[in-house]
């Protein structure tokens, strides 16, 4: 008898029928002696779609909203079909005796799996493969240490929550929306509360009014000094400004005490997701997609680090006696760094990292005991590896410790001071490469000593507005309202962007017209971080068991019905923000602008009408009968077209059947035009290929 095993990914499925000793490859699936590793193509089960309920859900309209199905059926995703029929084929086989779920460790993994097990029937026993990481060594410990699938239950019961949540909340609301103002607009229980912080945002930095304020520095002997009121270095009065620096000019200031801090300066904990996110966005402009992807190559190609979608920055204690081991795994790369702490035979200085009650599902995302080959890397997994790795390193070596000096001067009753750092221990700072200098200026003072002031000036500043978000301050945002979860964060972020609702420019995150508008209309509730807090946080509970499934959804559902029942009574209105001043040709509606992949678009502002064209369409070589410029060549529901818009001629194609795609016609150009002068009748253009064609078929 043999295991059924159950990857998440072709890639990772390969690495696991390595280890296992799997060498018989089929289409769908690798076999061995003992197992039987398939895999899944991300899903390939999802939650059916209002139209699989009821066909008349095809076409969306306000009134058939809210749409609450009795019981959430499962479907079959069409395009990964094949994969699903493989693995229930595999299912049914009389020589497998139990299936190892060895999808991603976390809830969406689970979800996978549970998905496609109750759509093929599984009846037999089931185990987990729960590792942190895809090394050789890492995937036999966790063979050899498979739990029962019953204790991730919990887990499973939670991601149900989640998607059903999710479907409930987020169709209804953004069918109800784009139902009643014309326009496709996105609603959810996470990406709106997200955007509404980004309006909160905008609304205070457009609300600010910018005051004029003045700083006060002086040269004293060998110092720079500051002037200082109460802890407060600005003056928002002119006069006061100007009087002062009179007042202290040319005289003698007093050292009137001289203070000693020492501070020290505690490691930086390993990397959770998010930190490490928001890190790379401020270092290198990162956004949180790019992190995550370029992680992910990191831990499953490469092997290199351990798993990446954490919300943990600690360590277990049992993982003590590995680090000699991760040290020595990548040494080739940090070689100065490295030695040292393996002669310490990889002796942890920060020792709180090791706290078993901190870790839940997975520890912090740390460098594995794969050997590593940094000329395997490009520059950006080098990049995000070296974050890592120093941040991992830095556990080794000592604290920081700094002493502060502070000298208080007195110049004819007013306050200047001076500060300056001293280094005493660079500590796990060292990794940084950077020297800091300790200036000795303050060293030398006496209390009571005399110094002429040399130099005094008020400086005239301007107060800022608060400045707008970066991928990292919005990710700090959302983990502190526990919007999302470190794994969804990123996509959450994209989705905004995606539906033109968010810009990014210079790393800023800026709310778009449609942006706006959408917040007025959302419902005041589902704009509140608060709510969608306290459902992550009921969420999470229900993964510790401690939670109630069944309530959840219950109150979700009443939750839509009230979200919906207020978009249908709203007095509201909306008006698309890119709408154009040219007209449909199918429809005569205005045409909007919008982002496509290709660049920007013309559609049709009638949802119900699927007209669709570049704005800069392509240029075909049929000439306009009435004007004899190049004509435009579109392709539309009534097939493809030839237009003069200066002109308003239209010209159908000969094939009016028929769309061309980008690829037909360039096979078309490539078969059957020419300037060779023997073929008569064949030119250049499209619709003389497409005649050719049809002849050729003939």
């Amino acid at each position: 008898m043999k295991q059924l095993i159950l990857a998440e990914k072709p890639s990772v499925a390969r690495d696991l029928a390595r280890v296992l000793g799997c060498k018989q490859q089929n289409k769908s699936y690798i076999e061995g002696p003992k197992h039987i590793v398939t895999w899944a193509l991300g899903h390939l089960v999802e939650l059916k779609m209002p139209e699989d309920y009821d066909k008349q859900y095809k076409q969306w309209r306000l009134e058939d909203l809210p749409i609450i199905p009795n019981h959430m059926g499962l479907k079959v995703i069409r395009q990964v079909s094949h994969q699903f029929r493989a693995v229930e084929q595999l299912s049914k086989r009389k020589d497998i005796s139990e299936l190892v779920i060895a999808t991603d460790a976390g809830r969406e993994g689970e979800l996978v799996a549970r998905w496609i097990m109750e759509k093929v029937r599984w009846q037999k026993p089931v185990k987990r493969l729960w590792i942190s990481s895809q090394t050789d060594k890492a995937i036999r410990d966790g063979f050899n240490q498979l739990k029962p699938a019953k204790q991730y239950d919990n887990l499973y019961q939670s991601a149900v929550c989640r998607s059903e949540a999710d479907w409930l909340i987020g169709l209804n609301v953004t069918r109800a929306l784009t139902t009643k103002y014309n326009d496709p607009l996105s609603a959810g229980r996470v990406q709106t509360p997200t955007l509404a912080m980004i309006l909160d945002r905008e609304q205070e930095i457009n609300a600010f009014q910018p005051k004029d304020y003045w700083t006060i520095d002086a040269t004293i002997g060998m110092l720079r000094a500051s002037w200082e009121h109460n802890g407060e270095k600005r003056l928002f009065d002119e006069k006061k400004a100007t009087d002062i620096v009179a007042k202290v000019k040319e005289q003698q200031a007093t050292v009137a005490s001289l203070q000693k801090k020492e501070k020290t300066e505690a490691h930086p904990m390993p990397y959770d997701l998010t930190e490490l996110q928001r890190d790379a966005n401020r270092r290198f402009g990162f956004s949180a997609k790019k992190t995550s992807s370029v992680l992910q190559k990191l831990y499953e190609q490469y092997k290199l680090v351990t798993y990446p979608r954490t919300d943990s920055r600690y360590l277990t204690k049992d993982m003590e006696n590995t680090m000699y081991d991760r040290l020595q795994g990548m040494s080739s790369g940090y070689r100065e760094e490295v030695q040292p702490l393996l002669k310490q035979k990889g002796n942890v200085v920060a020792k709180k990292v090791f706290n078993d009650s901190k870790v839940t599902d997975h520890h912090a995302i740390i460098p594995t005991d794969e050997p590593l080959h940094l000329g395997d890397l490009d520059n950006d997994e080098r990049k995000l590896y070296d974050l890592i790795a120093r941040r991992f390193l830095a556990l080794f070596y000592p604290a920081y410790r700094s002493e502060t000096l502070t000298a208080t001067l007195n110049v004819a009753g007013e306050t200047f001071m001076a500060r300056e750092t001293l280094v005493l221990d660079p500590g796990f700072k060292v990794l940084s490469g950077k020297e800091e200098d300790s200036p000795r200026a303050l060293a030398h003072l006496k209390e009571g000593q005399s110094l002429s002031v040399k130099e005094v000036n008020a400086e005239k500043k301007l107060t800022e507005p608060p400045s707008r978000f970066t991928e990292a301050d919005l990710l700090s945002r959302m983990e502190k309202y526990s919007l999302g979860t470190p794994a969804t964060r990123a996509d959450i972020i994209e989705r905004l962007l995606g539906s033109e609702v968010l810009d990014r420019k210079n790393n800023k995150l800026h709310p778009t017209p449609k942006g706006k508008q959408l917040i007025d209309l959302v419902n005041d509730e589902l704009k509140s971080p608060e709510l969608t807090a306290k459902w992550e946080q009921d969420l999470e509970a229900i993964a510790r068991g401690k939670g109630n499934p069944k309530q959840f959804l219950e109150n979700i559902r009443k939750q839509t019905k009230q979200l919906v029942m207020e978009i249908k009574t709203s007095s509201q209105e909306y008006r698309a923000h890119n709408l154009t001043g040219s007209k449909c040709p199918e429809c005569g509606k205005l045409l909007k602008e919008v982002k496509g992949r290709d660049g920007k678009v013309l559609v049709c502002s009638d949802r119900e009408c699927s007209y669709r064209r570049r704005k800069d369409p392509k240029l075909s070589n049929r000439r306009c009968p009435q004007c004899h410029k190049k004509m435009e060549l579109h392709n539309g529901k009534a097939g493809t077209y030839f237009q003069c818009k200066p002109c308003n001629v239209v010209e159908k194609a000969d094939d009016k059947k028929k769309k061309v795609t980008k690829r037909e016609e360039r096979q078309l150009l490539k078969k059957y035009s020419t300037n060779n002068k023997e073929d008569e009748g064949f030119g250049n253009s499209l619709a003389d290929a497409l005649k050719a064609a049809m002849k050729d078929k003939k």
